[in-house]
């Protein structure tokens, strides 16, 4: 009896956690294909963000006047982009997608943002002490950027009952750094139905 209940207690235990097992599966998938799960901004949302306001930015004409003016591509460092929607949105990759989009058109300079910049600086400080004199990096020989790219993420909610809309508005501007004048604005707009 006592061997038969032990049994059975073992059997439900069994039971009860295959029942709780679930079953993932992982797929490998071309990072261009759209798959929307949540919703929510995704890398989808930025990478084609990222491309057709560089896009936009390049075709204006403050591109061709610097380079007639200067005889020389223009030299953009992009500067921040705040989050100001109403999810988390790591604006960092969208930094690094617009910096790639910019740098892969062959038409413009990439400065080095200023993060980065510092460690740049750091690893040649160290040469001047370590390396030898031939591979030497040598101080003030930077090249400052003409023009800063900054912009903002932004995001409007309409939600009644299980429907629901969110309106992504970005907006970049890009200021001239000699003289703070806005040589090019750009605006794009995603908006998603999610219902549940």
């Amino acid at each position: 009896m006592k061997l038969t209940k032990h049994l059975m207690i073992l059997a439900l235990v069994i039971f009860a956690f295959s029942a709780c097992k679930t079953t993932r599966t992982v797929e490998r998938i071309d990072p261009k294909e759209t798959i929307d799960l949540s919703g929510r901004w995704n890398d989808t949302d930025a990478r084609l963000v990222a491309e057709e306001m560089v896009k936009d930015a390049l075709a204006r004409p403050w591109r061709t006047r610097f380079e007639t003016q200067n005889n020389k591509p223009p030299r953009i460092i992009v500067g921040t982009i705040v989050n100001r929607s109403s999810e988390h949105i790591a604006s960092e990759t969208f930094i690094n997608d617009i910096e790639r989009e910019l740098l892969n058109t062959g038409l413009v300079k990439l400065a080095q943002g200023k993060d980065f910049r510092e460690e740049v600086r750091k690893e040649r400080g160290d040469q001047q002490e370590f390396a030898s004199p031939e591979t030497t990096k040598r101080w003030k020989k930077e090249l400052g950027a003409d023009y800063m790219l900054q912009g903002t993420i932004n995001s409007i909610v309409d939600q009644f009952n299980k429907q629901k809309t969110v309106t992504y508005q970005i907006d970049l501007k890009l200021t001239d750094l000699e003289n703070n004048d806005i040589s090019w604005i750009g605006q794009k707009k995603i908006k998603k139905y999610i219902e549940n």
